[in-house]
This record gives C-alpha cells, structure tokens and sequence, in this order.
C-alpha cells in the first residue's frame, strides 16, 4: 500500500523560509511524479509545484515563482519544497500527491495518492 509522508511545516514569520519533505512508502521502487497543493481556510486546494520522476519537468504556480523551489533526490521518491519570503497568505495546509502516471496529474490535482497534509503558519 502506497502511503506519502510530509513533515516540515511550523511556524514562521513573514520573510522566513521553511523545507516541507515528502517521501513514498510502501510500493517505493516504482517511480512516482509528485508535487504539492495548499489549502488555506475558508479556500478551495489550489497547486503550488510539481517535479516528475526524472527532475527535468517542473511546474510552478506563478504566485510562488521566484520564492519556491521544488526539488528531489535523484532515483528516489523523496522531495523537497524550499518555501522562502513566506507571506502570511502562504498560510495553508499543504499536501503532497503521487502519481505513476505523467506529472501533469499531479497538476491538476488528479494523482492517485495524498498525504494527511502539513501545516505551514506564516505570521505578520
């Protein structure tokens, strides 16, 4: 059974960073495309960034451009989101997804798997 992992988030004040980390057990010798959403309150899940297996396939969501980087051990289902110049509207929930199939499922929020989430508080 395939189960996704996130730890990282905290919190932490407007202008700080924090590293949220994901990683796949269970079925962890098939390569996965994985990625992040967020959920704030009162707000629907919106995508944050997405790497597919291989490192070379990235996406963004123009509001964290420039300040995110997504990231990811090379042959293993493990990545990173570098969250830097937090803002207090970065306050969310964020989720990791996993998919077997091409990134883009994990961009349109389509993957097979999801962890419990994470939460991330950015304070003014």
């Amino acid at each position: 059974q395939v189960q996704l992992v996130e730890s990282g988030g905290g919190l932490v004040q407007a202008g700080g960073s924090l590293r949220l980390t994901c990683t796949v057990s269970g079925r962890t010798f098939s390569p996965f495309a994985m990625g992040w959403f967020r959920q704030a309150p009162g707000k629907e899940r919106e995508f944050v960034a997405a790497i597919n297996w291989s490192g070379d396939i990235i996406h963004y969501a123009d509001f964290v451009k420039g300040r995110f980087i997504i990231s990811r051990v090379n042959g293993k289902n493990l990545i990173y989101l570098q969250m830097n110049s937090l803002k207090p509207d970065d306050t969310a929930v964020y989720y990791c997804g996993a998919d077997q199939g091409p990134v883009r499922a994990v961009v349109v929020g389509t993957a097979d798997y999801w962890g419990q989430g994470t939460q991330v508080t950015v304070s003014s």
